[in-house]
Order: structure tokens, then sequence, then C-alpha cells
């Protein structure tokens, strides 16, 4: 049987040496048969402790010297006299490189390398210095137990085991404390700094030296948009900003920074020369030197939005160093930039052939016709603003058609490229007229957006022609057209754009009137904005407009505003049309309102045999289902005597009130009928002031705690009040 293995040396090497235990019996398992080196190194590991070889009676290996100078034994574990030293250098192939250091000078034999190790096994007892790091020992094999895990009773062995101690080794380890912000990675910290505003990450930065860095790193200034604390933040923090956001500056916006007026004299150099990376660049309204702009200009390259709207230093020589500087260009706002002429404008329209918005109002150079004709062979734009500017029908025929183009012999109209204009603007320009607009039918079929208000010469003709040949228009803008008739809206009701329309403005056109806005109204569902202001509608359009966004559904949620209607100064309009707007806002259909159970009861008298029947109305039992809204309402802009009770109405209908919004509509309603009866002469003025007094104490009296009728007209006594007529005027 097999001796027990014990810590610290293998069970390979404590079988080796005891080939039989203390009984005398044969071990079960036998080791393979060794050949050459390895049968050798069998041999040497087989050696037992020098006090133990004579009992065994082997023989001594051959090969060795017998003047017991050396044992082959590396460590002794009796308490003999023996002293233990190493033998030749095989005792590390034996081991595995773990040899004992010799206790006495005179045991030299291990190398050089191996004394200074730390080996696992030591010797009990010796004045080595390591000897304290020792915890395990095998047991001798005089006192070794006859079987595993089993000692003789009344055995005492002489082993120091060392054992360690729980507490110390827990006392020993210190206990981590946890920095939660010192600990997070910076990216981690920088992220978190990301969901504060400019103002609140500026504020921060005087919490400590170590928040001041890290407010003030650059990822955290990739875009600096002053437009909403421009007038509150300092010169020199502004500055700082875009300093320390440096070559992370993607965004650049200071319209209305006028206090960089000074700071660009004496830090625009070191601006530029730190932000290289500018992609998008504003400076509307910024007081800004030329000298300054055009160095900045110069070192951003990569710049792909301009506005430089508003500025007067803002010339030729600028359109030079951006058409020289910027080939990425898309967007260039010059508008209002008197000196900005038609030639600085070619340079850029020439170099930048990325330029997709040119924003250029009240700029006098679109009455050059090489300036029309450059856009119409690059043919990139797709927004063109030319509002307030010199166009005539000339310059614009060549943008649209170019020069001398071929003309279809069946048609008439020239063979050209189609335009790739989405957004247009030509208000205020009054050198236009219907030959100069009709260009653009049939040569624009991705308009969206057409602005041609303040053009008095056009027409119906034109008009009509361009509405018929963009589908895809939306935003429509006719405002102060005195030649337009309802011809015109009722072609546009017709016209294939007539399910996109969602913006519409014929304010000042006073020939319109009910006959074409009831045909929008009707055949254009995703209207969103509409302006009659002075014109000839009357209740019968907000009627309709109230029907159809009624028809847009019901729901759980909160109403939204899906219509603004502005109706201001239409003589036609009276408050008979605004309350109708209003009762629509809060309208619940009759089968979307709580159901109530009727209860049938069959009473049967003792004197008379015939049955009674009486019929009760009363609540569902069942739970109260959620309540419903209407999905959109209209937002009414009407004359300034009504508007704040209409504004006070939406407000209630916005918050789901309801029940409310309808008190208030219904008490105006008396209101004005009230006052429309004062107002009238001849017999029972007495009585119609005292009436009109009364319905202004109502009035004035609403509130939900103090409602005289309650919800629906129903006083406290349960009975539906009378219903007030407008009654004659004579009375």
């Amino acid at each position: 049987m097999a001796t027990p293995t014990t810590e610290g040396i293998p069970s390979a090497e404590i079988s080796s040496a005891s080939p039989t235990s203390s009984t005398g019996q044969i071990p079960l398992e036998q080791p393979p048969k060794l050949k050459g080196r390895q049968k050798l190194l069998q041999s040497l590991q087989r050696m037992s402790s020098s006090p133990t070889l004579p009992r065994r009676g082997r023989s001594a290996s051959t090969g060795y010297r017998r003047d017991h100078k050396a044992s082959l034994s590396c460590v002794s574990l009796s308490s003999s006299a023996y002293s233990p030293c190493l033998g030749n250098g095989s005792s590390s192939q034996l081991y595995g490189g773990l040899n004992a250091r010799p206790a006495t000078p005179g045991c030299s034999g291990a190398p050089a390398e191996f004394q200074d190790e730390n080996p696992r096994i030591r010797v009990v007892g010796t004045d080595s210095p390591h000897a304290s790091q020792s915890r395990t020992v095998p047991l001798p094999i005089d006192i070794r137990p006859a079987s595993r895990g089993v000692i003789l009773e009344g055995q005492v062995t002489d082993i120091d085991v060392a054992v360690p101690d729980t507490q110390d080794v827990q006392d020993s380890q210190p206990k981590r404390i946890l920095d939660f912000w010192g600990d997070m990675p910076r990216e981690l910290k920088v992220e978190i700094f990301r969901y504060l505003t400019p103002q609140e990450i500026v504020r921060c930065a005087s919490v400590s030296r170590m928040w001041n860095e890290m407010c003030y790193d650059g990822q955290l200034w990739s875009k600096v948009d002053a437009a909403e604390y421009y007038q509150k933040i300092p010169s020199d923090v502004l500055v700082k900003l875009i300093t320390c956001g440096g070559p992370f500056i993607r965004d650049l916006n200071l319209r209305g920074c006028v206090q960089l007026r000074d700071k660009w004299s004496s830090d625009g150099e070191r601006i530029s020369d730190l932000c290289r990376n500018v992609v998008n660049f504003s400076l509307e309204g910024c007081k800004i030197e030329k000298a300054s702009m055009h160095y900045f200009l110069l070192r951003n390259s990569r710049l792909e939005y301009i506005n430089v709207s508003g500025l007067s230093n803002v010339t030729n020589s600028a359109m030079r160093i951006i058409a020289q500087s910027c080939p990425q260009l898309e967007t260039l706002n010059v508008s209002w930039c008197h000196d900005v002429s038609s030639k600085g404008l070619r340079r850029v329209i020439q170099s930048c052939k990325k330029l997709k918005d040119l924003r250029a109002s009240e700029i006098k150079a679109f009455h050059d016709e090489d300036l029309a004709l450059e856009l119409f062979e690059r043919n990139t734009l797709e927004r063109l603003v030319m509002s307030r500017t010199n166009l005539t029908d000339k310059s614009l025929q060549v943008l649209m058609h170019g020069v001398n183009p071929v003309l279809d012999v069946l048609t008439d109209r020239p063979i050209v490229p189609p335009r790739r204009f989405k957004h247009l603007d030509l208000h205020h320009c009054p050198d236009v007229t219907d030959e100069g607009l009709q260009s653009l039918a049939f040569n624009v079929p991705d308009l969206e957006g057409l602005q041609v208000s303040q053009c008095p010469e056009l027409s119906d003709d034109s008009v009509i022609d361009v509405i018929r040949t963009t589908p895809r228009l939306s935003h429509l803008q006719l405002e102060d057209l005195d030649q337009l008739t309802n011809a015109t809206l009722v072609e546009l009701a017709k016209s294939p754009c007539a399910q996109k329309l969602e913006h519409l403005n014929i304010s000042y056109c006073e020939s319109l009137g009910d006959t074409g806005m009831l045909q929008v109204m009707k055949s254009c569902p995703k209207l969103r904005y509409v302006e009659m202001d002075n014109t000839r509608v009357s209740d019968l359009t907000l009627m309709e407009a109230s029907f159809r966004v009624r028809r847009r559904g019901y729901g759980e949620d909160v109403p939204k505003v899906g219509l603004r209607l502005v109706v201001f100064d239409c003589a036609n309009v009276t408050w008979a049309g605004v309350k109708e707007v209003l009762s629509s806002n809060a309208y619940i259909p009759r089968n979307r309102k709580p159901v109530s159970a009727v209860v049938t009861v069959t009473q049967t008298s003792d004197a008379d045999s015939s049955p009674t029947t009486t019929t009760f109305v009363t609540p569902a039992s069942t739970p109260s289902p959620s309540p419903v809204y209407p999905n959109e309402i209209i937002q009414l802009k009407c004359f300034y005597g009504w508007q704040m009770t209409v504004d006070e109405h939406n407000k209630r209908v916005l918050r789901g009130e309801l029940a409310s919004a309808s008190r208030l509509d219904r008490k105006w309603a008396d209101y004005m009928m009230a006052t429309e009866e004062a107002g009238a002469a001849g017999a029972g003025a007495r009585r119609r002031r005292r009436r009109a007094r009364e319905a202004e104490r109502l009035y004035n009296a609403d509130d939900d705690d103090d409602d005289t009728y309650g919800v629906g007209g129903i006083n406290g006594t349960g009975r539906r009040r009378r219903a007030q007529s407008g009654g004659c005027s004579l009375m």
C-alpha cells in the first residue's frame, strides 16, 4: 500500500522513497520500467536518508564514493547529527530545481543561481534567515502512520508545522476606499458633461481644479453655439471656450456676439490658428474686422456652411477667398451684404461645385444675365433666395432655360434639363411679371416651396401654370397679389399638390373668399397653417375647417394644435364663426362618451291590475373608460377683442379640460348675445341691459367651483336651463 502524500513533497517522490510500507506489504501499483538516463535518475530518486540506508540492506549504488563524506540525500528528516548538504548538480534534475540551501558554509555543492531561490523544502530548526518562511515539512519515514490520514495513538511527532493565522491575513490587507468619480475613466466623465448646457458647464468649472480642466476639455466644445446666451457671456469667457475647443470645434455660431469686436483684433490670429477644422461657421450680426475674417476663412478649408449675412465689411474680396480656400462649400448666406456684386457671386459658383444653397437677399446682382447663365450651367442649387433684388423676366428665363434653347415643335416649350430647385424665393421682386414666372412651368418638378408674395404684376395665368406642374408643392406664399381671384384657389384644390399642401398664405388678396377657400379646405387634408388676413372669407370657411379637423380622429392622448388659422381683419368673420371653432375644439362625439346603463322597473299596484313601467338611467357599473380627446384642434388668431377668450379656451383644451372649455365657450356666447341685444335700438332696452349685466356677471365669475349651471348647462336641482336665443331685434 502506498504511503500517504504529505504537503511539500510530490507523491511520486514519496512512493519511490518507500517501496514497501511498515507492514511489509507490496504496493499494488508498480512504477513503469525505465531505460538509460531515466533509469539512473530513478535509482537516484529512490535513495533514502543516510541513517536508514543500513537498515534497508540496500547495496550502494555504483559510481559513487563510499567514504561517507557526502550523502545522496539532500534533507535529513530526523533529529540526528547529520548535517544536510547538497550532493552534486544532479539534484536539480532530481527535485525539479527545488534544492535546499546548505545550512553550513562547507556544503556548497549547489550552483550559484539556485542558492538565492526560495525553495519549498527547508530544514526545521536551522539558523537560516529563510527558515521563518517555512510552512510545512514532510514526516520522517520512522514515524509515518500505517494508513493515509491516521495518526497512531500515543505517537509523538516533533514536527514544526506553521499554520497561517486568518485574522492576521485579513488585517494585513488594507480596506479599499471607493472613489466613484476619481476611479471613473476620463471618457465617461466627458460623456457625462455632454448632458449639461454650456451655462452649466461653465458654472461647474469653479468647483475644483480637476473640474476646471474637465469642463474646458476640447471634446466638450465641438459645437459652440452662442445664439442662446450671446447677451450673457463675457468676451473673455467666450474666447476661452473657442480656444480650449481648438481643433475639436466643428460648429461655430457667433450670431450677435458684438462683444468680440475688440477680441478679434487682439486674439483673432490665435483663434484662427487653433480652430482649423470648422465645418459650420456663422457670423451673422457679429462685429469683426475684415482682415480677421479673411484670415479665418483662409485657415479653414473644410467649411461647408458660411453665414455672413448683414456684415458691411463682406465684399468681393471675401468671395474670392471663399472661392479659393473653401471647395467643400454647400451653403452660403450673403443676404444684406450690399458690397457683394455679381462678379463675386460668379467666382463662388464657378469654384464651389458642391454649392446647394445660395441666399442672396437684397443683393443688386441678379439682373446680370451672365450670373443667371452660370447658375443654369451649374444646376446644383436646391435653394435660391433672390428676394428684394432687381431680378427681371429676362434673367429669370435665362436661369430656367438658358440662352437660345431648342424648342419643342408640338408644345413650343424649351427642351432643357429640369432644374433641381426645391425652394425658390422671389418675393418683393417688382420687375417680375407673368412672362418671367411662366418659365418655371414644366421645369421645376421637385419644387416644394414657392414664395412670390408682393409681386404686383403677377396674375392667375402664371400662378396656375406653376401650380399645375409642381406635384410636390407644400409651401405656397401668395401674399398681397391683388390680381389673384378664386380661380387660383379652385385650381389649387384640383392640382396634384393638393394632397401635400401644408402652408398657404393668401393675406391681403382682397378678391379671394369662400368660393375658393371652401374647395381648398375640402381637398387639402394636410393643411397646417393658413393665413387669410384681410380677405373675404366668412364663417363658412371656419365651419368647414372645424369639420375637417374633427375628421382627423379622437384618441386618449391630450390634443395638440393641428391647424393654425389667421383671420384677423376679415370683415365677414363674426363671433358666431369663432364660437363654432371653439365648440369644435372641445367636441366629443356621442359614441365616444361613456355609456350609461338603462334600468327598466315594472310595478303593479293593488288597486289597479295594470302594470306601471318606470325607466331609470343610471351610470354604468363597469369601470369608467379612459377619457377621450380630439387628436388635433384649431389655433385661431382673430379680432383682438376676442383673442383673450380664444387663447384661454385653447389652453384649457390643450390641458385636457374639455368640460371647463365648454363652460367658457357657453358663457362667452351668452355674453356676446346679450351684448348684441343691448346694442340694438328699440323698446325693451332696460331688459336687454339687465340681461347684458347678468351675462357679463356670469362671464366674469367663470370658476370651476362657482358654476351656476354646472357642466352641460344643468343646474343644482338637476333641471336643464332654458337656452337663450338672440330674440327679435325689435324687442
